[in-house]
């Protein structure tokens, strides 16, 4: 070790949830080196709210997060919570405006939100050690080494933020998986969630490129595992939008485990079989001559109804009068449960988060400390926690890296 400098603590990772606990660190004096494998830290909040960045949400409950320890999850949020968050964005020069309790910069920039929290390192003259790989973190005495390829840093403290496998573009390539396991951790199997999923059925092409209302449900194994509203994307692979994402978690880890998964949408959620019935009566008595396409066009996108007629055998040759009301009306309430087989999902290069990573049964909460290796701190989506579209990722980052910089302290102290 000879005269090397000794650091309070190595921050692993230059992503949100490790550039804020290096400030809160630095902020309090401690002497921290933030290490990034990459050219650039704040790289994955760029791509946040399509640019925009949702970075925290005015609703916080326990169902934003999924999967287990929902509790405990909350903990953490709850010691540093959203009002916390805005309250240390503007401290930074960071403001904001809210949409339906969805929280972004008031520039509407997240490259303001990254280039404030880059400049508030700099001021604190953190030391931020960037395009630096680490190979192998050892324990020695007291002191963490952390060694690269042709340079070790030393430190009493090491955190883990080095987040997941999701949008590896931005840097996160999972290597900080391996690097808790070289510890000691166990790794929940990381797979993707808030990701489009894929179906091998014959209509996905011509319904591609579609955006529509509707209510979708997620049957695991015909049993219904998730419900949401909002705008569906259909494509050519299959199906995304805002409440795909959000029952995404469920259908990949099913699909994962080779079980049964199919999708029911309803494309009129706004109908009730009632109208659906006066619909129909009034369509046969006054429009009787149009085929099912043509009557269905002032109702539903023609892409979605070319897709129910393939789905339904109906043919286009005969006109609504000749397909008689009962046909007619079975194949309005079939637009209300559409079925779409699911047979895979996209890859970690189009997911926005991971499910999955260190086991939280293993992480002091409290503290975010590992239980196995004192000294030892994680944050971030390194975590085996993933929440919901809506800002919830990045409020976990703040929150975890806010908790793993006041564990750090205490434990130094």
């Amino acid at each position: 070790m000879g005269n090397q400098k000794i650091y309070d603590c190595a921050v692993i990772g230059g992503g949100a949830a490790g550039m804020l606990a290096a400030i809160r660190m630095g902020r309090n004096g401690l002497n921290v080196i933030l290490i990034e494998h990459t050219k650039k830290i704040g790289n994955k909040i760029l791509q946040t709210g399509n640019g925009k960045c949702n970075f925290t949400n005015l609703r916080m409950e326990e169902d934003c997060y999924l999967g287990d320890n929902q509790r405990e999850i909350m903990s953490v949020i709850e010691r540093f919570n959203q009002k916390a968050v805005i309250s240390f964005f503007e401290s930074i020069g960071v403001y904001h405006r809210e949409r339906n309790g969805y929280v972004y910069p008031h520039s509407d920039t997240a490259l303001s939100l990254q280039n404030a929290l880059r400049m508030e390192i700099e001021h604190l003259k953190i030391r931020v050690s960037t395009e630096f790989d680490i190979r192998e973190i050892k324990r020695n005495g007291r002191v963490f080494e952390l060694m690269g390829d042709s340079y070790t840093y030393y430190a009493n403290t090491v955190l883990l933020a080095t987040g997941s496998k999701a949008a590896p573009k931005s840097g996160s390539d999972g290597s900080g998986y391996e690097l808790a396991k070289k510890l000691g951790h166990q790794v929940v199997k990381p797979l993707p969630a808030l990701v489009q999923l894929v179906s091998n059925g014959k209509t996905c092409r011509m319904m591609a490129g579609v955006r529509s209302q509707g209510t979708v449900k997620l049957f695991i194994d015909d049993r219904l595992a998730a419900e949401e509203f909002g705008e569906l994307q259909y494509t050519d692979y299959g199906i995304s939008g805002i409440p795909v994402f959000q029952l995404s978690r469920y259908a990949v880890k099913a699909v994962d485990e080779k079980r049964k998964v199919h999708l029911v949408i309803d494309m009129l959620p706004d109908y009730s079989e009632e109208y659906i019935m006066r619909i129909v009566e009034t369509g046969i008595q006054q429009a009787g001559f149009k085929n099912m396409e043509q009557f269905m066009e002032g109702i539903l996108n023609r892409k979605l109804v070319s897709a129910a007629v393939e789905e339904s055998g109906i043919s286009l040759k005969h006109n609504i009068t000749e397909i008689g009301s009962e046909k007619v009306l079975a194949f309005m309430k079939q637009l209300k449960s559409f079925t779409m087989q699911i047979t895979g999902f996209k890859d970690f290069d189009s997911a926005q988060v991971c499910q999955g990573g260190v086991k939280l049964s293993e992480i002091d909460m409290s503290t975010m400390m590992s239980m196995k290796v004192p000294g030892l701190f994680f944050a971030g989506e390194i975590l085996d926690v993933d929440g919901k579209c809506g800002g919830y990722n990045l409020q976990w980052a703040w929150s975890s890296g806010a908790a793993a910089a006041v564990g750090v302290e205490k434990f130094l102290k």
